[in-house]
Formats: C-alpha cells, structure tokens, sequence
C-alpha cells in the first residue's frame, strides 16, 4: 500500500506559491523544522521530483485536509 500523500501550499518571499503533494513524514518533517525555526533547507519528494527548500525564505505552510472521497462505501 502506498503511503499517503499531503497537499500542502508553500508560500515564499516575494508572493512565489508552491503546491506540493509530499507524503505525510515530509509534511511532519517541514513542519518541524519551521517549528524550531531552522534556516536549513530541506528536501521533498514531490510526484513529479524533488524540491529542496530553503527554510529562511518560507512565510507560510498551507496544509489541506484530507480529501471527501465521492462514491459509494460500506
């Protein structure tokens, strides 16, 4: 079973906006490291590749809900 993925919106410096879908130990991990104020970069494995981002220039951290699944269920 593949891991689950988290969207997430990253907003930098100078109005820039990424929309990234990572799995749920990067999205723990970057929330980490902006906790603990690290100005570090990190690395995310995104579906399309990886994206390293520098910590210092992030201004916000957008993390979605899980998505309503539409269909039938039991």
């Amino acid at each position: 079973m593949a891991e689950e993925r988290v969207r997430l919106e990253l907003g930098f410096e100078g109005g820039q906006v990424a929309v990234v879908n990572v799995i749920q130990a990067d999205a723990d991990r970057l929330e980490q490291a902006l906790a603990e104020g690290s100005e570090a970069a990190l690395s995310l494995d995104v579906e399309d590749g990886r994206y390293t981002v520098s910590l210092k220039r992030v201004v916000y951290v957008k993390r979605f809900r899980r998505e309503a699944r539409v269909g039938f269920g039991a």
